[in-house]
């Protein structure tokens, strides 16, 4: 009987996944044309750009100083108009751009640059006059073919660095200039992938994942062993991290540039934290498609300050960490990596707002 039922199983089982990625192609669909759009409406047609491709009561999600607002208007009052008057002819330019099914949630997510031309003040930020790249990196929830949730981040760090000001200690790794998009070119997704090769990236960055969460800072220290981090990554793969850490381009690079002390700082992993937003990751499942996969946390209880990082001490507090990262397989390793993370509220926590600190260098430079 088993054999009997087995084709019916198997035929059902691929009208869902059919339509699962009918529905992916159209969610990709709509973002993709809101972003051509947003790109050339003027400020006065943005609410009714958003009331086609999101929902009236949008939770929309931003970096520091942005946060968390709720409904259209308030997201064009406060983020898009704004940043418009800042940069005129500010366009997006998209590197990374896929979709998918994870934690029984549809998402599109993305990431690149926003360049335009930096004419007017922007949260405190003094216009330059000149060309900025402001780097971001975004996901979203749809649902019903509609934007129900959106989380942003912006390197503010790296847009204020472009305005010729250092808010941190020089970063280990490298910076300046555009960070390296996917190597291979495929990194915007439009079309329909091979399952196979979307459930090997997966497992992929899923096993990497595991890995992490072996390393015990009272064991093992500086030692990442534990982690077996050369099982998964490519010992030549990019790490691309925000402005005040920078870029890795070695296995080594990385762990020196940025995972031991990240881990000096934050090295707890506690898996008893709970709270805050999982992006692309529930119920076991990497968002992925095809050679890319993408997760992240929003306001998620990370680790206990238990060291110092950039030169603060430890505060002994539960941080809660604002991160996403993108990932492009290549074969059996993971070569390509780009992580934002929302510094500024990382340093909020720690007693360190870096705005005022922008606001003291401005001042200084004045007198």
């Amino acid at each position: 009987m088993a054999f009997i039922h087995s084709p019916s199983r198997l035929c059902l089982g691929l009208l869902i996944w059919k339509d699962m990625s009918d529905q992916n192609q159209q969610n990709k669909s709509v973002i993709w044309d809101f972003w051509q759009r947003l790109n050339y409406a003027d400020p006065d047609q943005f609410t009714d750009l958003f009331k086609t491709v999101a929902h009236p009561d949008i939770n929309w999600n931003g970096s520091q100083p942005l946060n968390q607002i709720i409904g259209i208007d308030g997201v064009v009052d406060q983020v898009w108009r704004p940043l418009r008057a800042a940069f005129p002819d500010l366009k997006r330019q998209t590197d990374i751009f896929f979709g998918g099914m994870s934690g029984g949630e549809e998402w599109v997510t993305g990431r690149g640059y926003l360049v335009g031309t930096f004419v007017n003040d922007w949260l405190g930020i003094p216009a330059t006059g000149r060309k900025a790249h402001i780097r971001f990196g975004q996901f979203y929830v749809m649902r019903d073919g509609k934007i129900a949730e959106s989380y942003l981040i912006f390197d503010m760090l790296d847009l204020i660095r472009q305005a010729g000001f250092q808010l941190l200690p020089p970063a280990r790794g490298a910076e300046g200039g555009k960070v390296i998009a996917s190597m291979t070119g495929d990194g915007v997704i439009f079309t329909e992938q091979d399952p196979l090769e979307t459930r090997k990236t997966a497992q992929l960055v899923r096993q990497m994942g595991r890995g992490l969460r072996r390393y015990n800072r009272d064991r093992d220290g500086g030692d990442l062993r534990s982690m077996s981090g050369g099982d998964q990554w490519h010992h030549r793969f990019h790490w691309y991290g925000p402005c005040g850490i920078g870029s890795s381009y070695t296995l080594e690079e990385f762990e020196d540039f940025h995972q031991r002390p990240w881990l000096e700082g934050f090295g707890d992993r506690n898996p008893n934290f709970t709270g805050g937003r999982i992006l692309g990751i529930g119920d076991d499942t990497i968002l992925a498609e095809g050679n890319y996969a993408a997760l992240g946390i929003w306001d998620t209880p990370y680790s206990r300050h238990n060291g110092t990082y950039m030169g603060v001490p430890p505060t002994g507090k539960v941080m809660t960490l604002r991160d996403f990262d993108w990932y492009r397989r290549d074969g059996n390793y993971l070569v390509q990596n780009w992580v934002p993370i929302d510094l500024v509220d990382l340093f909020l926590q720690m007693g360190v707002d870096l705005f005022d600190r922008l606001q003291v260098q401005i001042e200084n430079g004045k007198k």
